[in-house]
């Protein structure tokens, strides 16, 4: 049995790591862009955000003044066993966000959609977000992903339903298309994580794509060599229109591009996009059943991507 105590101390501790500490796998991405950048003034705006994101961890600030959406994904095993079961858990998860935004990890964004209320504790309604995904064990793995306004609100999420006479093309064409308007609009802020979920309903392809955009290691591929060579098709064609850092120029627009898929309907393609900030906040631990605590390097949702 996990105690409450035990994953609420998890739970805290997860979301100040999202909020404060660059990933790894995001920091090398930035150290390789640096390397191949040509634009003078771009490899200055990548060597100076990625020198303050360091910062960020050292002084325990937040990465970005935009601390995103709370949002949890939580890996449970068939055999996991919780004190206070899976209400207590999303009690703790409030519980442990609350005390985030009290103590400055977290900015007080949320607030109601009609009244603009704000508890100033980012909870309400249907937030924080909880999606969990079953496997075998007895282990819980716990992810956090703040996924902010802007590539979220102002242009970096959209959708399509694609004719399957479009194909391939119609999915990358929508998907260069969406990008583009958002980087143009000053929507989104790249170097960009780039989600994509095609197949399934608009919310299962929306869904994929955030998972996509906020779950999956930089630099990974998919393991079906037609997703894979999507992934890398508009990698480079993305990369390929000069955008850059915060749209001011530069060889590098995205760091990655993440695809999920899921069957679909003959009537047409879902497809969506989720942008994640160069940022990419998100923190992974893992307790076992005998309330051993990992530290996780990556959320390992999709496997070993």
């Amino acid at each position: 049995m996990i105690k409450t105590e035990v994953y609420e101390q998890v739970l805290f501790e997860t979301v100040k790591r999202g909020a404060t500490e660059l990933s790894a796998d995001v920091q090398e991405a930035f150290e390789a862009a640096i390397l191949r950048e040509s634009n003078p003034d771009a490899k200055n705006g990548l060597i100076a955000t990625l020198k303050s994101m360091k910062m960020s961890a050292q002084r325990e600030n937040p990465l970005c003044v935009d601390t995103g959406w709370p949002i949890f994904y939580f890996k449970v095993g068939n055999q996991c066993q919780l004190e206070g079961g899976f209400v207590e858990l999303e009690n703790a998860a409030r519980r442990a966000v609350a005390k985030a935004t009290k103590m400055g990890y977290l900015r007080a964004t949320m607030k109601h959609p009609l009244t603009g209320f704000d508890p100033g504790n980012n909870i309400g309604m249907n937030i924080p977000d909880f999606t969990y995904k079953f496997v075998d064990g007895d282990a819980i793995e716990i992810s956090y992903a703040a996924k902010g306004g802007g590539s979220e609100c102002f242009g970096g999420t959209r959708h399509r339903i694609v004719a399957f006479a479009d194909g391939i093309q119609g999915i990358e064409k929508f998907v260069i298309d969406s990008f583009t308007a958002s980087a143009r609009a000053g929507a989104v802020c790249p170097p960009s994580v780039l989600g994509i979920g095609i197949g399934g309903t608009a919310n299962v392809a929306a869904n994929l794509a955030k998972e996509a955009a906020c779950l999956r290691t930089v630099g990974s591929r998919h393991p079906d060599p037609m997703f894979t060579k999507i992934e890398e098709d508009l990698y480079k064609a993305l990369n390929s229109l000069g955008f850059g850092i915060l749209g001011a120029g530069g060889d590098t627009s995205v760091l990655g591009v993440n695809v999920e898929y899921a069957y679909t309907h003959i009537a047409g393609i879902a497809v969506a996009t989720s942008t994640n900030c160069m940022v990419a906040r998100r923190a992974s631990s893992r307790i076992d059943g005998d309330s051993r605590v990992t530290v996780m390097k990556s959320p390992m949702w999709f496997g070993d991507r």
